[in-house]
């Protein structure tokens, strides 16, 4: 009988996974091709044979999503499989429109299908939207868990944009490691905070393969999530992050309310600099759907390594690059430390961009004046460069969580804006003692 013919709808990431763990050795599937969108570069290669198994022995081509009613009708694809995440929720029926016009199913898979289960307590931080401060809660997880005497070991969600045979499983240990696995601004962002504290992190591109690793020198796994994806592993206890910034998406993006509904606990990150009503919001709609899940309060607590450069200057703010583009935020801790601190003016950065980061703009018009940190390339980060040395400022605010000094030669005085969790009481250490 003839295999049925799927697409994967992805962003290098959650598509590979969930290929890996439910089609990878299906005979009664065959992925016909990946697509690929908000993650520049990726179309136009393979998902390698190697990582695909023997039922592909060519791999899987990857093609831009915006060629998928073309694909669907050429390779006569039966369904279509939504894999990726941070997607409003009208924007993944635009999707499921577009598959189905075209003549396939639009699928989307239960979370619980692509979790795998560890022998290992596993913790999970995942969040409602991209930017609601996933990061900063795993950082904190990890230090608690530290000191109760436990070793645990960081598993990041994937952000695979290089050699995808070089990166299947990858171990961060050093800082020397980011320079051994060619890593992005994106992937240094998630990593260098965890290194920088002593903890072992892991990322790739096959998590079953990642996790056998890991659970090797590990007491407990602790999912640091992506966007706001659902986790890869079958979690003992899962904490969900909820940005009262962007009151109502909790209730609007795919998956996110999904993560919300799954949550033991749910922090609400950033009171300390958001509207009373919106904190308001987004607790009645968490109690709403989820009324076991314990609630947290928490301050996003930012600080600068010198606000001298901040007062009164006319600054230029650089931003994570992920939270201003899918994550639909205009703002970050960047622009919140320009304002708290007393510049005299946010620059407009746009007027001195170039290249790919140009074309951001273009593609996110909600985004006006500041600069999201884009460096998906070598060739991205040279953009980001220019476009920062170009700019008419007497300082640059850095409100990425990493030092871009050191990957970018800046050549105007910044300053390196930090931002960590606190709690409004102790929730998250009596989470974890119960746990």
């Amino acid at each position: 009988m003839a295999r049925r013919k799927l697409i994967i709808i992805g962003a290098a990431g959650r598509d590979f996974h969930n290929f890996n763990v439910l089609y990878r050795e299906d005979g009664e599937y065959e992925v016909a091709a990946f697509t690929a969108a908000q993650i520049p570069g990726i179309a136009g290669r393979k998902y390698p044979k190697e990582l695909a198994g023997k039922l592909y022995p060519e791999g899987i081509p990857i093609y831009e999503e915006a060629e998928l009613p073309a694909l669907i009708r050429k390779l006569g694809a039966d369904a279509c499989v939504m894999a990726y995440s941070d997607l409003a929720y009208a924007e993944v029926m635009h999707k499921a429109s577009i598959c189905n016009a075209a003549g396939a199913d639009f699928w989307l898979i239960g979370a619980d299908r692509t979790m795998i289960r560890s022998k290992k307590p596993v913790v999970s931080i995942c969040a409602v939207r991209t930017g609601s401060g996933k990061s900063q809660t795993t950082r904190k997880v990890v230090e608690i868990l530290k000191k109760k005497g436990r070793k645990p070991v960081v598993i990041r969600h994937p952000m695979p944009y290089g050699d995808l045979r070089e990166q299947a499983v990858e171990r961060f240990a050093t800082m020397k490691d980011m320079e051994k696995y060619k890593c992005t601004i994106e992937e240094r962002e998630e990593y260098e905070l965890h290194i920088a504290a002593g903890t072992v992190l892991y990322a790739g591109v096959d998590y079953g393969a990642i996790l056998r690793e890991a659970e090797k020198e590990a007491d407990v796994i602790v999912w640091d999530g992506g966007n706001n994806d659902t986790s890869f592993y079958k979690p003992d206890l899962q904490i969900v992050v909820a940005d009262p910034h962007r009151p109502g998406d909790e209730l609007g993006y795919y998956p996110g309310e999904t993560n919300l509904r799954m949550a033991d606990a749910v922090v609400i990150n950033k009171v300390d600099s958001a509207e009373p009503k919106n904190v308001e919001i987004v607790r009645r709609n968490t109690a709403m759907v989820n009324p076991r899940a314990k609630i947290i309060l928490a301050d996003s607590v930012i600080s600068a390594d010198n606000p001298n450069l901040i007062k009164g200057k006319r600054v230029l703010v650089v931003e994570d690059g992920p939270t201003l583009t899918h994550g639909g935020m205009r703002y970050g801790a960047g622009s919140v430390a320009a304002q708290r601190f007393g510049a005299a003016e946010i620059v407009d950065a746009k007027k001195w961009a170039v290249g790919s980061i140009k074309e951001t703009y273009a593609k996110y018009p909600h985004l006006e004046r500041i600069l999201p940190a884009m460096g998906y390339s070598a060739k991205q980060m040279r953009e980001l460069e220019a476009t920062i040395n170009a700019a008419d400022c007497d300082s640059v605010v850095i409100g990425t969580p990493i030092n871009l000094g050191r990957l970018l030669r800046i050549d105007k005085p910044a300053v390196r804006i930090s931002y960590e969790l606190k709690e409004k009481g102790a929730g998250i250490e009596e989470l974890l003692r119960k746990f």
